[in-house]
């Protein structure tokens, strides 16, 4: 398969789909794919960011080697939502590296009290908080602190997240 004549033929749920079924948990497939996202052009890298967003669904242990190229990506100027969306959507469902964790963590943080940015990126970021307060429970009560500052304004999706993320902060009191 011609993995970026492909990315760029169709833009649909099932030809991303398609193409994450063909990566599958092949090393080598997925470092072309991740190629594609780090060193594309905008739209091969907007795409591939969905595909690589599939594949750490299947298979999470690809995405570690590549963490912090991927991080990295998500902080360039002038990259797709998509990127920033899909990249955080993933560190939301792994466990991250201690090496990267303050740098994840400031990120999110930061992500969370910006109004502007996508709602999608906030409800992602909430959970990446979430659970690296696990390995460092100070973090819990400044995650408090910035859902309650940004609820005050905040659309349906980022209250219903904020409402789970708290509920599940005081079940771990317990």
């Amino acid at each position: 398969m011609d993995l970026k004549s492909e990315i760029l033929r169709e833009h649909s749920k099932r030809q991303m789909s398609r193409i994450a079924r063909w990566v599958g948990s092949d090393k080598r497939r997925f470092r072309q794919l991740m190629e594609l996202f780090l060193h594309g052009e905008y739209r091969a890298t907007q795409r591939s960011a969905w595909i690589i967003s599939l594949c750490a669904d299947s298979y999470p242990q690809l995405i570690g080697p590549w963490l912090k190229a991927m991080f990295d990506k998500m902080e360039e100027r002038g990259v797709h939502i998509a990127v920033k969306r899909n990249v955080v959507r993933i560190l939301a469902g792994i466990e991250i590296p201690q090496a990267l964790l303050g740098r994840v963590v400031s990120r999110c943080f930061s992500c969370l009290s910006d109004d502007r940015e996508a709602i999608a990126v906030r409800v992602h970021a909430m959970t990446v908080i979430l659970n690296a307060s696990r390995k460092a429970p100070p973090l819990e009560r400044e995650l408090r602190g910035a859902i309650e500052q940004m609820s005050l304004n905040a659309g349906p999706a980022i209250r219903a997240r904020s409402r789970n993320v708290l509920k599940r902060l005081d079940k771990g009191k317990r």
